[in-house]
């Protein structure tokens, strides 16, 4: 089944930036649709952003004009360019194929806070 190594994550004050990568392999991934979730404490998992094999995006309200999900075919990596953090955004990121099926990597941790 598909692997994933998130990583990228950190401490960032509010506003600042951060740019998180996800390797996947095990999957054929050039034909893949790819997601990045996250999960704030106490919360459901979300979905944050998507971009299909063909390189169309998608985002949830709550990152629109802030988050910029990418992808490299060639590295068999999806990004996540993620600007004027918020408090909010606390949370484990994951990425995974969309919509997702079977394990889980071991995510990233954002935190935003001054």
């Amino acid at each position: 089944q598909v692997q994933l190594v998130e990583s990228g994550g950190g401490l960032v004050q509010p506003g600042g930036s951060l740019r998180l990568s996800c390797a996947a392999s095990r999957i054929i991934f050039s034909r893949a649709a790819m997601g990045w979730y996250r999960q704030a404490p106490g919360k459901q998992r979300e979905l944050v952003a998507t971009i299909t094999s063909g390189g169309s995006t998608n985002y949830a309200d709550s990152v629109k004009g802030r988050f910029t999900i990418s992808r490299d075919n060639a590295k068999n990596t999806v990004y996540l360019q993620m600007n004027s953090l918020k408090p909010d955004d606390t949370a484990v990121y994951y990425c995974h194929v969309y919509p997702p099926f079977g394990s889980w990597g071991q995510g990233t941790q954002v935190t935003v806070s001054s």
